[in-house]
């Protein structure tokens, strides 16, 4: 028996939102990891302009905002997510340097040479990573940084059905030294590339979904759509159990020449 793999591109926005807008986290990651990319960046100053590229509802964003000084844009496609950021910010008593706002991430609404820093946790896929580096350094000063998390491979070769699984999902899936030597090749030196640790799938995205999944099947009984959504992450999940030596998230920190 096939199995078809859908993207995530395959499914309803609406229900896309819904789902992950229930968790604290729209992709693998953790604070402890923000902070450790955050600890490769200097010269940050209350001045410093800082962008949050497919933001979500702002897990990470938050975690920047409580350890780095200047003011946060968090720019997400999804109007929920930004209602939710906002909304997230102003609890924390963050409104005054974070805020969010709905557009592309492939037509920013930054000046050139405006930021600081660009940040983007799991999300610069959407765009394509080789894309999203070139098209988003005009933005960032001299000296800018770079800081993203990407997909990567970390073998050479890899058991065919999560290659199979990946290529569908996201051609653009490397491996870490082809993702640096695409950063160096778009204008920036490298500063910092790690692997996202385990339970940046595990504790922090995969385990938050499953009491979440329940609810969500419960509140669109009969949806054949929200059904195939949520049979869709539970196999990832267990993809990744069964795969996890093979792939994974990487941060990456780089400098704009």
């Amino acid at each position: 028996m096939t199995h078809e793999t859908h993207s995530i591109h395959d499914f309803d926005y609406r229900l896309i939102c819904e789902y992950f807008a229930s968790v604290e986290r729209q992709g693998p990651g953790s604070p402890e990891v923000t902070l450790k990319a955050l600890g490769f960046i200097d010269g940050l100053t209350p001045a410093s302009r800082i962008a949050d590229i497919g933001c979500g509802t702002g897990g990470q964003t938050r975690v920047l905002a409580e350890h780095a000084p200047g003011t946060i844009i968090g720019l997400d496609l999804f109007p929920d997510f930004i209602h939710s950021f906002n909304a997230k910010a102003q609890a924390a008593g963050l409104q005054d340097r974070v805020q969010g706002v709905v557009g592309s991430m492939e037509t920013l609404p930054f000046a050139d040479e405006e930021l600081d820093l660009i940040w983007s946790e799991g999300a610069i896929y959407n765009i394509g990573f080789e894309r999203g580096i070139r098209e988003w350094r005009r933005f960032l000063k001299p000296g800018g940084y770079l800081a993203v998390s990407e997909a990567c491979w970390f073998t050479e070769s890899r058991p065919e059905e999560i290659e199979r699984f990946w290529v569908d999902a996201y051609p653009e899936i490397d491996t870490l030294a082809n993702k640096v030597q695409q950063i160096q090749q778009a204008g920036y030196v490298p500063v910092a590339n790690f692997i996202l640790p385990e339970n940046c799938w595990t504790d922090h995205f995969y385990t938050p979904q499953v009491p979440m999944q329940e609810r969500f099947l419960q509140q669109h009984p009969g949806n054949a759509a929200a059904a195939d959504l949520v049979a869709e992450q539970r196999r990832e999940a267990q993809l990744y159990q069964r795969y996890k030596a093979y792939y994974g998230y990487a941060f990456f920190v780089a400098r704009k020449l």
